[in-house]
């Protein structure tokens, strides 16, 4: 076998293809230059999901008690504000974060048991009776959305309200939004809204908004939950560059195979001397 035959070998085994949707993909858009931070998308997810209440903790970060996205929190509001040293009101930066239902998610390419799919509406789903606990999925989201519930020892995150799609209903986030923040839809209609809505802020002196996730990134693909911004997306606690380890499996397997390939001739050679 030769090495380039041993790494596509070694792919195969991890990369499992992506399963065809049976109809066109749903996302959300978010644009954060209409959200007020009013949380109704995070009290509507916890209420609908009958999830934990948590935040109860005073944080001192602004006005965020629940910090994160986690196990029990699948909607959080983002406060941000920046203050320019001056007398001037601060700018209020506002983002409600979800699981992004990455195109190619690299929490579906990593679980080893098959709980992680996607469901016929294009949404990364966990079958929660599959899920074995190991987290090799937390480890593999370059955005921290997945996370291990410590009663259950299982992976929690959105589920982009698989029941309520399924009834022909408006995720209860969405549903929700008093200012329409929050849009469901379509992936090729919310992005075609979400140019629109660009190039109207644009015409309006606001050249800082673009948006986050709608496109491929270099190793990254597109994002089926993706985001308006008017900063950096660090600043949002967004990746600027996110990682997709398994785009980067067959380099590895290659580099791996050239190493054990080294030390093989370095051994050889080394006893060959001795026996000398």
């Amino acid at each position: 076998m030769t090495a380039e035959e041993f790494v596509n070998q070694a792919v195969e085994v991890w990369a499992r293809p992506e399963p065809p949707a049976a109809r066109e993909p749903t996302g959300f858009f978010t644009d954060t230059t209409l959200c007020i931070g009013c949380k109704a998308c995070e009290v509507a997810c916890k209420q609908w999901n009958q999830l934990p209440g948590d935040g109860f903790t005073w944080t001192g970060n602004s006005y965020d008690n629940t910090v994160a996205l986690s196990a029990t929190t699948w909607r959080h509001v983002a406060f941000v504000e920046q203050m320019d040293g001056s007398n001037h009101a601060p700018r209020w930066l506002m983002m409600s974060d979800v699981c992004k239902h990455c195109v190619q998610a690299p929490c579906e390419e990593a679980c080893p048991t098959g709980s992680l799919i996607y469901n016929e509406f294009g949404n990364v789903y966990v079958q929660q009776d599959i899920c074995n606990g190991c987290a090799y999925c937390v480890a593999a989201c370059p955005f921290g959305v997945i996370d291990r519930n410590h009663e259950d020892g299982k992976a929690h995150k959105c589920t982009l309200c698989y029941d309520r799609q399924k009834d022909g209903m408006t995720p209860a986030c969405a549903k929700a939004c008093p200012t329409q923040s929050i849009q469901f839809g379509t992936v090729s209609e919310l992005r075609e809204r979400a140019r629109r809505r660009v190039e109207e802020l644009h015409a309006r002196g606001e050249t800082d908004a673009y948006l986050y996730g709608a496109e491929r990134a270099g190793e990254y693909s597109e994002l089926n939950s993706f985001f308006l911004l008017k900063d950096k997306p660090g600043v949002y606690n967004l990746p600027e560059a996110p990682r997709r380890p398994l785009a980067r499996l067959k380099t590895n397997y290659a580099a791996s195979f050239a190493a054990a390939v080294g030390l093989a001739i370095v051994s050889a050679l080394c006893f060959g001397k001795r026996g000398r």
